[in-house]
């Protein structure tokens, strides 16, 4: 027996470790519309949980419950590999994650043969729950049985978040029936703005490598996965690139980094050059980083950047690199994206994790400027820009940057959470070396300056607006 509860231990540790490192720090799951299901089958196989826990710990199912008990542990495993049905067809899962749940199965099988013996014990007694406890065994399968019942109720509960039907974006570009050439369809902002684009009318044509994650799109549209395959479009929104927040600044991800952007805009433009038609816009995806990092200096389209690192000459070498679509006759947008607001993805998603459970806070000392955006913004001033032909750079920030300390204070207001766990900047160095220094530690306030002389009207001008939108009933 003591190995069998010993074999729950392990299943119940790394359970926790899957539950906390991937469903909540790196998927995010609770965040996802579409991870409602699998956070259901999570609620109801926790539940199943506790009750194994707490009956190993205390008590013998006598008689037919017994069979009822075997019943349970098989019908643990039908929601297993109903959640596996759902995991592939909503999200990729990362290679650790896969590798713990082939482990999870691997310790349930010897459970399910230790367990069975003791089964047969309990076939045998009278029908009824008999008290059986096994000294601190006992306690240390309450201390679980506690502890997954309540992730049973956590879960149950998020998966209810999304019942209401998500708003559609709204977008009305001038001209009707526009050929748009879409890549980075199925990031955060390319996968609402595209289909966006879509319910608009227009003939969108998404570039990916990925059809299967592209399929997600409804109406008419097509995929591409080789610029040979391309026909006569009268846009390209370039936004296809490599995040800077995903993983540490190693060697291999600056790399990457770089060739994810210039390689795929130089061959656009070779394509442009190329093109019997050519294209009357590229409207290409820049950042706020262009202008380096400065914690007193104030940045418009028209204004020097402060100080110079990494994301400051991607920016450049990004931007030039489009601009050689602008000698075949093509008007050249750059969109300089601040941090993107949404549950989806971005920079407020990286943040939910901490503020869920009360552990959020500032990083570093507070003072660096955070220079935000709202997703529907995004979207909403890249069809200004195509209604209206503004070229050029174009900074795609709401007209209210924040310090991130006000920033934090914000989102513990929207949250109902606290705020007052700091994250020291030296720990964040530690952690995540020079992309912490770039990204969280360092910051710009940048002012949207030609979008608003260009007559844009922002939809959430105010980040308690942008709040109230993207938590609204989640909370």
């Amino acid at each position: 027996m003591n190995t069998l509860l010993l074999m729950m231990i392990v299943q119940g540790c790394l359970g926790a470790f899957d539950t906390l490192y991937h469903h909540e720090f790196t998927e995010r799951l609770p965040w996802k519309r579409q991870a409602a299901q699998e956070l259901w089958i999570h609620g109801v196989r926790n539940f199943f949980y506790a009750v194994i826990f707490a009956s190993l710990g205390w008590l013998a199912w006598g008689g037919w419950l017994a069979f009822v008990f075997a019943a349970m542990l098989l019908g643990e495993i039908g929601l297993t590999l109903w959640d596996f049905v759902i995991e592939d067809r909503t999200r990729k899962l990362p290679a650790s994650e896969r590798i713990t749940h082939t482990i999870l199965t691997i310790n349930y099988g010897i459970i399910l043969a230790l367990l069975a013996p003791e089964l047969m014990r309990w076939a045998i007694l009278p029908a009824g729950f008999h008290v059986a406890p096994h000294g601190l065994w006992s306690w240390v399968m309450t201390f679980f049985a506690l502890g997954v019942l309540a992730w049973a109720v956590f879960d149950y509960t998020r998966s209810k978040r999304f019942r209401l039907v998500q708003t559609p974006l709204v977008l009305h570009l001038e001209r009707p029936r526009q050929r748009v050439l879409l890549t980075g369809g199925t990031g955060l902002i390319g996968t609402r703005l595209g289909q966006a684009l879509i319910d608009d009318g227009h003939d969108i044509t998404i570039l990916t490598r990925n059809k299967a994650k592209a399929a997600k799109f409804t109406g008419r549209v097509t995929l591409v996965d080789r610029l040979e395959d391309l026909h006569t479009v009268d846009i390209i929104i370039n936004l296809a690139g490599e995040s800077l927040s995903n993983g540490l600044w190693t060697r291999k991800k600056k790399q990457a980094l770089y060739d994810s952007r210039l390689k795929l805009t130089q061959s656009l433009t070779d394509w442009i050059a190329a093109a019997p038609e050519k294209p009357k816009h590229l409207i290409n995806a820049s950042a706020i980083g262009y202008y380096g990092h400065s914690e007193t200096l104030e940045f418009s389209e028209h204004t020097k950047g402060g100080e110079p690192d990494l994301a400051y000459d991607l920016c450049r070498q990004w931007e030039g690199a489009a601009q050689q679509a602008a000698r075949h006759g093509v008007k050249v947008s750059y969109v300089r994206l601040g941090l993107v607001m949404a549950l989806e993805g971005g920079a407020l998603a990286q943040m939910l994790f901490p503020f869920e459970f009360g552990i959020g806070g500032p990083m570093g000392h507070g003072r660096q400027w955070m220079s935000w955006i709202h997703l529907d913004d995004v979207c909403g001033l890249m069809a200004h820009i195509i209604n209206t032909g503004i070229d050029g750079p174009v900074n795609a920030t709401a007209p209210q940057p924040l310090r991130h300390n006000d920033f934090i204070r914000a989102l513990s207001r929207a949250m109902h959470r606290p705020a007052f766990m700091p994250l020291p900047g030296f720990a964040l160095k530690l952690a995540l070396g020079e992309m912490a220094e770039t990204i969280l530690l360092h910051g710009q306030k940048v002012v949207p300056a030609r979008a608003l002389a260009a007559g844009y009207t922002f939809r959430y001008p105010a980040l308690d607006l942008a709040f109230a939108q993207i938590f609204n009933g989640l909370i």
